[in-house]
């Protein structure tokens, strides 16, 4: 993911819309790239900011900013999870069959 990619991402990234896939790439691209951070950093603060303002709540931005960064990656993690399971169970699954044909073969 370049840069202007990631800054058009960065919405999605706010109102929580991107999909696995776009959400790892956007998050191995903010741990590498010093002037995204700074651009997410000031997406939030301008979104986040405004909506708290609105409702007149306290707003710590680099709290909020790494809230949400936590989240993400817990989201990635269990999705690694879900699907490595799967994989796991299909090749289970081909194993059964295989022996099934083996067995039934006999």
């Amino acid at each position: 993911m370049d840069c202007k990619e990631f800054e058009k991402k960065i919405p999605a990234f706010v109102a929580n819309a991107l999909d696995y896939k776009e959400l790892d790439n956007f998050l191995s691209h903010v741990e590498n790239c010093a002037e995204c951070r700074e651009e997410l950093t000031i997406q939030v603060l301008i979104s986040e900011g405004l909506a708290r303002l609105e409702e007149g709540s306290a707003f710590d931005l680099q709290r909020e900013l790494k809230r949400r960064m936590q989240e993400a990656e817990k989201s990635i993690r269990l999705h690694r999870m879900f699907r490595y399971i799967g994989i796991t169970m299909e090749a289970i699954a081909v194993a059964a069959v295989i022996l099934l044909a083996i067995v039934f073969a006999l």
